[in-house]
């Protein structure tokens, strides 16, 4: 298992990379210095991991190796070299899509392979998805993304079911392209279509 979890250690770096990304844009957007870039990148970007490691018992990911806090220090210089404030609001919901996706099968994996059960071990990727995202929305003050009508969580949870559901009968990597496929593909048609869940009505 722990080899398993290794040939998909690309999903986790991807998932940093991106919503360290999807944070610092964040700040950008809101026109904030450099160290709330920093302080935006590395919440976004641990803040789910962090969490799920702390529920199933495992040592914090980014505590014991450089490379996290590095990827996410370079994600915010990046942004704050590069991007463009009034291009971020465009930037952000793409970065946080795909790091919502690989984020989430990565979760997935690392919890299956602390023997937590399948359907735990599902939530526990939603779990690292989503709750960097929720952290950088009320850093910023903004609406969570927990009440933006378009689907979000279920994007993760489409992700990490679907690698859950496949991973027994398909090679790991098929398992987790094909999820990381179906949870972006839904994300997609949330941010360009509007697809929503239908609210409650009684």
């Amino acid at each position: 298992m722990t080899e398993l979890l290794e040939s998909l250690v690309v999903l986790d770096y991807l998932g940093i990379a991106l919503f360290a990304v999807s944070g610092a844009l964040v700040a950008a957007e809101k026109r904030h210095n450099l160290v709330t870039f920093a302080f935006f990148a590395v919440a976004t970007a641990v803040g789910g991991g962090t969490i799920r490691d702390l529920l199933i018992d495992a040592p914090v990911f980014w505590v014991h190796q450089n490379t996290p806090m590095v990827v996410c220090l370079g994600a915010a210089l990046l942004v704050w070299f590069l991007a463009k404030a009034h291009h971020a609001a465009k930037a952000i919901v793409w970065f946080d899509a795909l790091g919502l996706v690989a984020y989430a099968v990565y979760g997935t994996e690392k919890a299956l392979r602390h023997e937590i059960a399948p359907v735990p071990a599902c939530l526990m990727g939603v779990m690292t998805a989503c709750a960097g995202g929720i952290i950088r929305d009320l850093l910023a003050q903004q609406p969570s993304i927990l009440l933006r009508p378009e689907v979000y969580v279920t994007a993760a949870a489409v992700s990490a079911a679907t690698y859950a559901a496949l991973l027994p009968f398909v090679a790991p990597w098929v398992a987790a392209l094909v999820a990381v496929a179906l949870g972006f593909l839904l994300r997609a048609l949330a941010i360009t279509r509007g697809l929503s869940l239908p609210p409650y009505r009684r």
